[in-house]
């Protein structure tokens, strides 16, 4: 069955972890033999395995920090200093375009002519990137999101963990700051689509008041299943369906289980049912199997070794389905749940563009 996997972190794994995801996982793996970072020879993720698991279309990101503090590779003194390395991250997608390898995806007759050809042979068919931003802070002022817009990105959220320059994230309680009003205006005026993820409880609310276009939810699972605020309560998933929004399981293990603590819960405890409890529970809230689907956050700085224990490499995808037919889901809900509802969504999203954008 086709997947779309709308989180995958496929830059910073290529340039920040000088990972060739030409490459497969296996090959990547004894590369890294020896290395004891966490994530290191654990990876998941590369384009054969993409392929492999018949992942047709991935929201690839862009993750650039600001923190006058420095701290990790993805945080930066300045916003400036974000933009470069954001620019530099989508010219590594560019690069992957140019030698066939991908196809960057921004409107809705090219989602349709790539979900055809993949369908048709996808052994031939480039994989799909629909390119997003994991935290606004590279965008250096609001009246730049058109700069962005044209050079192909589709996706932003505000923030990352923290604090942003636009918002407070996940471990900040906190609402927007003063320039997150205006960036949400312009990501409206422009087309984008607003990604909800890692917001604080706060600035989701706010960002929905302000916000009028359409939003999703990349990678973010349910607080009733796993306490803290990384997660939604059953409130905030409740509003991104009524705003036609759809929410992607995300694959990272102390986000599937309650009792969960990283460094010290067996692997072993946790599965692909964990994940589909959630995706479950999305479909419970809404009523239908229109809103949940799949945004795994794999090789999200951490590797096997915080993923369930029945995920070798991401072609495992491919078990999700199986896990949901025998919990009773029809197959065109299945269907929906694995790709469609993005589907669904992206093409909604764009047909709203203004005519004039990009």
């Amino acid at each position: 069955m086709i997947i779309i996997d709308m989180h995958l972190d496929l830059a910073m794994n290529a340039i920040n972890w000088n990972r060739d995801l030409r490459k497969s996982v296996h090959e990547i793996r004894e590369v890294e033999a020896g290395m004891t970072a966490k994530g290191r020879a654990a990876g998941t993720v590369a384009f054969p395995d993409l392929r492999r698991g018949d992942v047709a279309l991935s929201s690839a990101t862009l993750l650039a920090r600001v923190n006058p503090k420095g701290g990790t590779a993805i945080d930066f003194r300045a916003a400036e200093m974000a933009y470069g390395f954001a620019m530099g991250c989508l010219a590594y997608y560019r690069q992957l375009e140019a030698e066939g390898i991908c196809r960057i995806i921004t409107d809705p007759s090219a989602l349709e002519k790539h979900i055809a050809d993949w369908q048709a042979d996808k052994d031939n068919t480039p994989l799909g990137f629909v390119i997003s931003m994991e935290g606004a802070d590279p965008i250096v002022s609001p009246d730049q999101v058109p700069q962005w817009f044209a050079a192909g990105l589709r996706i932003v959220s505000l923030v990352h963990y923290g604090v942003s320059r636009y918002a407070h994230g996940t471990g900040a309680p906190g609402g927007l700051t003063p320039l997150g009003k205006p960036m949400l205006q312009a990501l409206e005026s422009s087309g984008m689509i607003l990604d909800v993820t890692h917001l604080a409880d706060g600035s989701f609310f706010e960002a929905l008041e302000i916000f009028h276009g359409p939003v999703l939810a990349s990678h973010n699972n349910c607080r009733a299943l796993v306490p803290g605020d990384r997660q939604f309560t059953d409130d905030q998933v409740r509003l991104i369906v009524e705003r036609g929004g759809v929410i992607g399981a995300a694959f990272d293990n102390w986000m599937l289980r309650p009792d969960y603590i990283k460094g010290e819960t067996a692997r072993e405890l946790i599965t692909m049912e964990d994940v589909a409890n959630h995706i479950d529970r999305v479909c419970q809230l809404a009523g239908n199997a229109r809103h949940a689907a799949i945004g795994t956050d794999l090789d999200g700085g951490y590797g096997t070794e915080q993923s369930p224990n029945d995920l070798d490499t991401i072609a495992d995808l491919q078990t999700i389905p199986q896990i949901l037919r025998r919990r009773g889901y029809a197959e065109s809900d299945v269907e929906a749940i694995m790709y469609g509802n993005w589907v669904r969504l992206l093409t909604n999203a764009w047909a709203r563009q203004p005519v004039a954008a990009g």
